[in-house]
């Protein structure tokens, strides 16, 4: 059997048998392409099915390394995976993260175009659902993504996408601790 029957290099490009890309060659943390053997950064399973929380959750921790590439991964298993009356929800996200993905590799075109095209989804999803499913903040990711868009486009450069990271559910509310005592002042 030929290599381009089982799968294998197909037209020099590493594919199943199918024509689907196998993902095997190695990515950086923003999900650009390596030479084979280089040390990429771990890639994300795909079809894990998770609860709502633990998307949001494994989601927020990867976009605060700086991985939003391996975030969108994430939303997209819950895309794929989640109650069809989700379905728009998660794909806005996906789209979100995308977004950010593209801006950080200097894309100052599709990165601001993805970025809106998520913030309408997500805007569109709470409007006809609810605004804060899963404690997620959809009004705000929103204004996020559309002022990141912006500042993309004026400034036309990459930004670093662990600063950029938005807040998937409103930061708790700060407690007020009173301060700690100083030691007594040696003479």
């Amino acid at each position: 059997m030929a290599d381009d029957e089982a799968g294998g290099d197909i037209g020099g490009r590493d594919r199943d048998t199918e024509g689907r890309a196998r993902n095997a060659r190695p990515r950086d943390g923003l999900g650009r392409p390596l030479p084979y053997g280089a040390d990429g950064v771990e890639r994300q399973p795909e079809g894990v099915v998770r609860s709502p929380d633990e998307t949001v959750t494994e989601a927020q921790a990867l976009l605060d390394a700086g991985k939003p590439f391996h975030a969108h991964e994430v939303f997209e298993d819950a895309w794929k995976s989640g109650p069809d009356a989700e379905r728009e929800l998660w794909r806005g996200l996906a789209q979100l993260a995308v977004g950010l993905t593209h801006s950080a590799r200097g894309n100052t075109t599709g990165g601001p175009r993805l970025l809106r095209r998520g913030a309408a989804a997500v805007s569109a999803w709470s409007e006809q659902h609810q605004p804060r499913p899963y404690g997620l903040d959809l009004p705000g990711l929103a204004t996020w993504a559309g002022q990141l868009a912006g500042r993309v486009e004026r400034t036309a450069t990459p930004i670093d996408a662990a600063t950029e990271a938005p807040r998937l559910t409103p930061a708790p509310p700060a407690t007020s601790r009173p301060p700690l005592p100083r030691p007594p002042a040696t003479p």
